[in-house]
C-alpha cells in the first residue's frame, strides 16, 4: 500500500490528519460546495473544477476562495482536465454525483490509480467528531419510491423523539446533516445509484433497496452496472438488510452481499407477511421479523388509512420498507404509527390536483421513469395519460403493454417522444393519441414552433380536457425526464397544477356567465 493509501485509509473521523491533503472537487452546485466547503475547513488544499461558468457559479467560487479552497476553476474545456493541486498531482478526487465515470476528468485520475469518492463516502468518514453525537445510518435507495420512503423513516425517528433527519439525495446534502452543530441521533439516508457508485466505506444499521427496474442507462452504461451500484446499499449493514418480496432481484441483492456478522434479511410485501417480514394483513402493516413470536403471530404496526386518503399500493410498499427499516433500529409499532400519521405525501407524487365534472386530475411529475408512471398507472381506470418527455435511454413497450387496458387517450408532451409513440404504436393501437408541444403559426397555421415550459401544459391540459368525462382520471405521469422542455420535475408538476386550475377557473366563469 503506497503513502497516499495509508494516508486515505487513516481519514475515518472529523478529527484525523486531513491538513494539507492535495484534492480535486467535481461541480460547484449544492452537492459540490458542501464538500469544497468540508474538505477547507478540514484543512486539506481543494481546487474545484466546474463545467458551470454563470453568475451562480461564480458567487459560490468567490464564497469558497473566502473560507479557504485553493482555486476554482470554471468553464467547459478547462473542467475536463484533472488539474495539478498546490503544484502537485492530486492524491483524491471528490465528485458530485452528475459526473460520469467516463468524464475525462474522472477517467484521468482512474488511470492515475488517484482514488475517487463521492459526497457520500467523505461524509461517512468525517462523521465522528469529538465532542458531538454520531449518528447511525438508515440507507434507502432503489428505482422509485426513495424519497417516499426516506420521509417516512424521518417522520418516524422523530416520532420516537430522536434527533434525525432526511438527507443526501433528498435534497440536504449530507456533508451539510453531518456537520450540524448539534449532531444527530440518526440519519435517513436517500442514495441514487449516481451517489453510491462512489461508495466503499458505509456501515449502516439498515438499508433497503426497494426495487429496480432500468434507468439511468445512459450514466452506467448498461442495465447490469446500474443494478450493480444499487446493490452497494447492502454493503456492511450491521443489523438488517430490507429487500423487496415482491421482487427477487432485491433479495438476490441482499443473499450476495457482504454484511456485518448478525445482520438479517428482512423481506416487505404488500401480500400477507412470512416469517422475517414485514406486510399486510386486512388493511393493517404487521411485523413478522422483529418479535420473539413471529413464527406464529404477528404484531400490528399502523393501520394503511394512516398513511393518507389516496393510498396506492406502492405508497403501502413504501410504508412497510420504512417500517421495517426503522424496526431494526429499535422503534416501536408506536413509533410506526405515529410517524406514518405525521407523513404528507411530498409534491408532485400521486398528488391529488383537483376533481370537477367527476373528473380526477393527478399531478405525478415525480414519475420520471417507466417503473414509476407503471405505479401511477395501476392506480387509476380509465386514464387519460399525459406522458413523454427526456427519455434518459429506456424503452417503453412493457409499460404501455401492461397497462394499455386502462388507457382512454395519451396526450405526448417532449421535445422528442418518438420512442413512447412507438410503443403505444405497437401496444396500444386503438388508443388516440394527441401530440403537443408545437404552436402554429405564419399565414394559416402552417408553420410549427417548438413551445416550452407553461405553454407546453396549458396545451396538454387543454387536450386532455377535451377527452375527459365522468369517471375519467386525467394522470400526468411522464415516464422521462423534464429537462428537455421544464427546468425541473418540480417546474413540470407546478405548470399542470397551474394549468388545472386555470382551466377549471376559465369553466366555472363561463359558466356563470350562460
Amino acid at each position: 500500500m503506497s503513502t497516499v493509501e495509508n494516508r486515505l485509509a487513516g481519514l475515518t473521523s472529523w478529527d484525523a490528519d486531513w491538513s494539507g491533503l492535495r484534492v480535486v472537487v467535481t461541480g460547484i452546485s449544492k452537492t459540490g460546495f458542501s464538500v469544497a466547503d468540508t474538505l477547507a475547513e478540514l484543512g486539506a488544499r481543494v481546487v474545484v473544477v466546474a463545467a458551470s461558468d454563470d453568475d451562480a457559479a461564480r458567487r459560490a467560487a468567490d464564497t469558497l476562495k473566502i473560507v479557504g479552497v485553493h482555486q476554482v476553476i470554471l468553464g467547459q474545456e478547462t473542467s475536463t482536465v484533472l488539474p495539478l493541486v498546490d503544484g502537485g498531482t492530486a492524491e483524491l478526487v471528490v465528485t458530485s454525483p452528475g459526473y460520469k465515470p467516463t468524464h475525462p476528468l474522472l477517467a484521468a485520475a482512474a488511470d492515475a490509480g488517484i482514488p475517487i469518492w463521492g459526497d457520500v463516502e467523505l461524509a461517512w468518514r468525517v462523521r465522528i467528531r469529538e465532542g458531538r453525537k454520531t449518528a447511525e445510518w438508515i440507507t434507502i435507495t432503489g428505482t422509485n419510491g426513495k424519497t417516499t420512503t426516506t420521509t417516512m423513516v424521518e417522520h418516524m425517528l422523530q416520532a420516537a423523539g430522536l434527533r434525525a433527519i432526511a438527507a443526501g439525495n433528498i435534497g440536504t446534502p449530507i456533508l451539510d446533516a453531518v456537520r450540524d452543530p448539534e449532531g444527530w441521533d440518526a440519519l435517513a439516508v436517500e442514495l441514487s445509484t449516481f451517489q453510491l457508485h462512489w461508495t466503499q466505506s458505509l456501515e449502516p444499521v439498515s438499508s433497503v433497496c426497494l426495487n429496480l427496474a432500468e434507468d439511468h442507462v445512459d450514466w452506467h452504461g448498461s442495465f447490469e452496472a446500474y443494478a450493480a451500484d444499487k446493490a452497494k446499499v447492502y454493503a456492511n449493514t450491521k443489523v438488517a438488510c430490507i429487500y423487496n418480496a415482491e421482487q427477487i432481484e432485491t433479495e438476490h441483492m441482499v443473499e450476495a452481499a457482504e454484511v456485518l456478522d448478525g445482520c438479517r434479511a428482512v423481506g416487505f410485501t404488500t401480500g400477507m407477511p412470512a416469517i422475517s417480514m414485514v406486510g399486510v394483513v386486512e388493511g393493517l402493516i404487521v411485523d413478522r421479523a422483529f418479535i420473539a413470536e413471529r413464527k406464529d403471530s404477528a404484531v400490528e404496526l399502523a393501520h394503511v388509512g394512516d398513511i393518507g386518503e389516496l393510498v396506492p399500493r406502492h405508497l403501502v410498499a413504501n410504508a412497510a420498507a420504512a417500517a421495517a427499516l426503522v424496526r431494526a433500529y429499535g422503534l416501536t409499532p408506536e413509533n410506526v404509527r405515529d410517524g406514518l400519521k405525521a407523513y404528507e405525501n411530498g409534491d408532485h407524487r400521486i398528488q391529488p390536483v383537483a376533481q370537477a365534472g367527476g373528473v380526477l386530475w393527478v399531478n405525478d411529475s415525480k414519475a420520471t421513469n417507466p417503473h414509476a408512471a407503471a405505479a401511477s398507472l395501476s392506480a387509476f381506470n380509465p386514464v387519460i395519460w399525459i406522458a413523454g418527455g427526456l427519455s434518459k435511454g429506456v424503452e417503453y413497450d412493457a409499460l404501455v403493454s401492461a397497462h394499455a387496458d386502462r388507457l382512454k387517450a395519451v396526450v405526448l408532451i417532449g421535445e422528442d417522444s418518438s420512442a413512447l409513440a412507438g410503443a403505444l404504436s405497437r401496444h396500444a393501437p386503438d388508443v388516440p393519441v394527441i401530440e403537443t408541444g408545437r404552436a402554429h403559426t405564419g399565414k394559416e397555421g402552417m408553420v410549427e414552433t417548438p413551445i416550452f415550459g407553461d405553454a407546453v401544459m396549458a396545451q396538454a391540459v387543454a387536450a386532455a380536457a377535451g377527452l375527459a368525462a365522468d369517471g375519467d382520471t386525467v394522470l400526468m405521469a411522464p415516464a422521462s425526464a423534464s429537462m428537455d422542455q421544464f427546468s425541473s420535475y418540480a417546474h413540470r408538476g407546478q405548470a399542470f397544477i397551474d394549468a388545472v386550475r386555470e382551466l377549471l377557473e376559465r369553466r366555472a366563469s363561463a359558466n356563470k356567465e350562460s
